[in-house]
């Protein structure tokens, strides 16, 4: 993996570690050094053991199928939902309505399972949608049918 580097911090690549410095004590320097560090953490985290988010799809009718790395999404419209999973993440079942998404780049499995996630986002009422599988949902109270 390749990524370009902001010219306030420095990386060097050693045979045993991986060193960012940042050139000043200005909080952009250090605000970016933290945020460099972390990057080329998740990238050799990704490239030894990889990175995955788990989608849980709930409400009646609701189902998922994968075909040749597309999703295909019955989620309540009046059609379903192809959605193409981008080069690098891959989806499978884990259970009928479990998506497990896998990929190297952190970044790009984030954006993925938040635009699937956005298809059908859950609702507060009933808790229908796509929800990450550790995300908790706050329920309301619907409508308390009046007395007079």
């Amino acid at each position: 993996m390749s990524r370009t580097i902001h010219p306030k911090v420095d990386v060097e690549i050693d045979t045993e570690s991986i060193l960012v410095r940042r050139f000043d004590d200005a909080n952009t320097s250090r605000a970016i050094h933290g945020l460099v560090r972390a990057l080329v953490s998740n990238m050799v985290v990704g490239v030894s053991q990889g990175f995955f988010k788990s989608l849980e799809i709930t409400g009646v009718g609701y189902r998922v199928n994968v075909q040749n790395n597309v999703l295909n999404l019955s989620l309540g419209y009046s059609h379903p939902v192809e959605f193409a999973m981008p080069q690098g993440i891959t989806a499978t079942l884990e259970r009928q309505n479990v998506i497990r998404l896998e990929g190297i780049e952190n970044e790009l499995l984030g954006e993925t399972a938040a635009r699937i996630r956005a298809l059908r986002a859950c609702e507060p009422y009933k808790g229908k949608g796509v929800r990450y599988v550790d995300e908790r949902v706050f329920r309301k109270v619907g409508k308390a049918g009046g007395k007079k």
